[in-house]
């Protein structure tokens, strides 16, 4: 059965600097070409979290999914991240998902952060979705949906191993990010990646990172502690299989319909 290797790249963010965060990612993720098969960056990791999204939003077309897919194509991996987007006259908090063969896809982040004003200044996306890659289901979700497990349930049967959330969860919750990506591995019977930034955001928001890769049982395979990191871990399909087999919890789970 299949292994893929997953990167996790925690890093400041320089406040409202495009350029300079492309350029700083795409040195990071150069060395990486044939050293992995999944790139994963922070949340709005080109501005940092802002709520200023009519002055820093990129459009649907703009420089950075451009630069997202020909970093890919370079490195022979999906690389993901979230990047403040205008699509026709709304603002989305939309997470990309470059492929090395050109292909891209989005998520408009869900669960928009009331408690930052995050709700009033973007729109809400819908439905989430599951890609095959190399072997793995892959379910990439943003930082605040993290807090709602009805999200990352499925209804019918497990559709994906690895859910993924990219991040700017400040500092003073940190406990909560790292309970909660342990209760959404263990409740979902799949491999969890969530990716944080470190540094001070605009308002002077601290972020701690405690980016982390958790296995289904809930045990911690990759930690990058509270420094910038890039890390590279390499996930097990085969006991994932068996565990699902042996446990299979997902049969007994609640049925549910989920409101667009």
């Amino acid at each position: 059965m299949s292994t893929l290797r997953v990167t996790l790249v925690q890093q400041p963010l320089a406040w409202h600097d495009p350029e300079a965060n492309r350029a700083h990612f795409e040195a990071l993720s150069l060395p990486l070409a044939g050293q992995t098969d999944l790139i994963v960056l922070p949340e709005t990791f080109t501005t940092g979290f802002s709520m200023e999204a009519a002055q820093f939003a990129e459009p649907a077309n703009g420089p950075t999914p451009e630069w997202l897919s020909q970093l890919a194509a370079r490195v022979d991996a999906v690389i993901t991240g979230s990047v403040i987007t205008r699509d026709g006259d709304r603002y989305y908090n939309r997470l990309l998902w470059a492929g090395p063969a050109g292909g891209q896809r989005h998520y408009d982040k869900r669960h928009l952060f009331r408690m930052g004003g995050e709700h009033q200044h973007f729109t809400a996306g819908r439905e989430a979705w599951s890609v095959p890659w190399r072997g793995f289901r892959i379910c990439p979700l943003v930082c605040y949906d993290l807090r709602f497990p009805v999200f990352s349930r499925r209804r019918d049967q497990l559709d994906y191993d690895l859910l993924i959330y990219v991040a700017n969860w400040p500092a003073p919750r940190a406990d909560a990010w790292r309970q909660l990506l342990r209760a959404r591995a263990i409740e979902n019977q799949a491999y969890v990646l969530g990716v944080n930034r470190v540094g001070s955001g605009g308002a002077g928001v601290p972020y701690a990172g405690d980016s982390a890769a958790i296995d289904f049982l809930g045990h911690t395979l990759a930690d990058c502690g509270s420094a910038p990191a890039v890390t590279t871990v390499a996930l097990q399909q085969a006991p994932l299989v068996a565990f699902r087999e042996r446990f299979p919890a997902h049969l007994d789970a609640d049925r549910f319909t989920l409101e667009p």
